[in-house]
């Protein structure tokens, strides 16, 4: 437990519609004094937390087709150019669900590489939406995934009707097999739930509840 440098595996994280730009700061300040590497921010405000994080390097991402995913591919380009453009780097863009289930996989493959080769050295994490799919059709997203060259598969929005599951991300680092990371996120609120997300095989937690979470890792691991 103690082993772990949590906060470097957490993306900070506030998505929600009605943040604020006091609440973007504020967790550009949280990031800088509890050693978050990466956050996560709404794109309007890219360049504020680019610049409130400067010379710290921690790391803007930005969501891309965010957060439905059936954006056009040239409007997910689009936003991923803009974003980089303005400092972020880091993004984590959905899955085109809807084409995905209409087994137009030739189609899910290039929506997610062009935003790839559009935006190189960038860290991409495709967000599955594990809520909507069938068993084969995670295995088959996860395999797409890796084919279009991004960096991680990545479970949830958030905003769908269930989160990170532990079931879950066992199978997508199973069918990734380490040729890409894992990333859980969507309804991860605590260290418990934390702790069974990595036990389970990911790489990465994206959550809004990090200090929460920080909390009571550091509570128990002053125990051990």
């Amino acid at each position: 437990m103690s082993g772990w440098n949590l906060p470097a595996l957490i993306d900070h994280t506030v998505l929600k519609p009605d943040a604020t730009k006091h609440d973007v700061l504020r967790l550009c300040e949280e990031a800088k004094a509890h050693g978050f590497t990466v956050i996560f921010v709404p794109p309007g405000y890219v360049d504020e937390a680019v610049a409130a994080v400067a010379g710290t390097g921690i790391r803007v991402g930005i969501p891309i087709g965010f957060p439905l995913g059936g954006h056009s591919t040239q409007t997910k380009v689009a936003e991923a150019i803009e974003a980089v453009r303005r400092g972020a780097m880091v993004l984590d863009m959905v899955l085109n669900i809807s084409r995905l289930k209409s087994a137009d996989h030739d189609y899910v493959r290039t929506d997610i590489a062009e935003v790839v080769k559009s935006t190189v050295g960038i860290e991409h994490k495709v967000i599955l939406e594990t809520c909507y799919l069938t068993h084969q059709e995670k295995r088959t997203a996860c395999q797409l995934v890796v084919e279009a060259g991004a960096d991680y598969v990545k479970t949830s929005t958030g905003f769908g009707t269930a989160g990170a599951t532990e079931e879950d991300v066992r199978l997508l680092k199973e069918v990734v097999a380490g040729r890409v990371k894992v990333k859980a996120s969507g309804g991860i609120r605590n260290w418990k739930t934390t702790l069974a997300m990595l036990e389970a095989g990911a790489d990465r937690i994206g959550t809004s509840a990090s200090l929460k979470i920080i909390d009571e890792w550091n509570s128990r691991s002053s125990r051990t």
